[in-house]
């Protein structure tokens, strides 16, 4: 064994699968969409939070856009 290693050549490719790994965030849901994925998850057998990252990864590469309009309860 060595007395000292040179970190910065030890392996200098860089990593393939880097631009695949998930990043730990917190977040807040409500309770009925945590509700929501729960089932959808014991139905498929996916655990709930593959499931959302799966729909919300689906957003993002389809790029699609949220309604943010808000409409109070006498307009509908």
């Amino acid at each position: 064994m060595r007395d000292e290693y040179d970190i910065e050549n030890l392996n200098p490719r860089p990593n393939p699968y880097a631009a695949k790994l998930k990043k730990q965030i917190t977040i807040n849901i409500n309770s009925t969409t945590i509700t929501y994925f729960r089932e959808l998850a014991e139905e498929t057998g996916i655990p709930y939070q593959t499931l959302i990252n799966l729909y919300l990864t689906d957003c993002a590469q389809k790029k699609r856009k949220i309604d943010l309009s808000w409409h109070s309860e006498d307009e509908k």
